[in-house]
């Protein structure tokens, strides 16, 4: 039961920029080109995303501590 709860999660922009280190402007810009996840619209003026999606994006990004392939090190 606690973990289909923890699958419901919602996350506001502020959370998700503490996960994700870019601006709004940078956020808005990767969502309306597919890079990062849809939001939930909740109301007029509340978004919000999954928290399993977001989780899934940032077991997807580059690591630090690994270069990137094609990029010199």
């Amino acid at each position: 039961m606690d973990q289909q709860l923890q699958n419901c999660r919602l996350l506001r922009l502020p959370q998700v920029l503490e996960l994700i280190p870019v601006g709004k402007s940078t956020w808005w810009a990767g969502v309306k080109t597919g890079r990062f996840p849809k939001p939930l619209r909740l109301g007029d003026r509340c978004t919000a995303w999954r928290a399993t999606d977001i989780a899934a994006l940032v077991r997807n990004l580059p690591r630090r501590d690994q270069p990137n392939v094609g990029e010199p090190e």
